[in-house]
């Protein structure tokens, strides 16, 4: 009995192979590096481990597109280090000072308190997620 070839699947739902070598007319190509600035010098990559940023969309794996040349400010994801600990969260500030936000309410919020050691080391501006296998 024969079977259905993976062409043949493709055309029956009206799309067509292409060739992954083919320009296709009437369509930008696009270029990740010009999008994400990903060879600028001021720009890191960071592969996420945790689960504090899901409600933000940022998975366990993910990779991350960081820029140093942004200026942190209230509501932005940062990638910083708080008494050598690096974290990836949502800045905000209260009274005291910088307060670090998780987008997971199993995860608490970190405040920086008089005498931490603190920095932000950068905005993210991407998040890259894998749907196949992981590097």
């Amino acid at each position: 009995m024969g079977g259905v070839t993976h062409n043949e699947s493709i055309e029956a739902l009206g799309l067509s192979a292409l060739d992954p070598g083919a320009v296709l007319p009437d369509y930008p190509l696009l270029s990740l590096d010009a999008l994400m600035n990903i060879r600028d010098a001021a720009t890191y990559l960071v592969r996420v481990e945790g689960e504090s940023m899901q409600g933000a969309g940022i998975f366990d794996g993910d990779l991350l597109v960081v820029s140093k040349a942004r200026e942190p400010a209230r509501g932005q994801i940062v990638i910083a280090v708080l008494n050598g600990e690096p974290l990836c969260k949502r800045l905000d500030f209260c009274t005291q000072g910088p307060v670090l936000r998780s987008e997971n309410p199993r995860f608490p919020s970190r405040y920086v308190l008089e005498g931490d050691d603190f920095s932000v080391w950068g905005v993210v501006t991407h998040s890259v997620r894998s749907h196949g296998h992981r590097v």
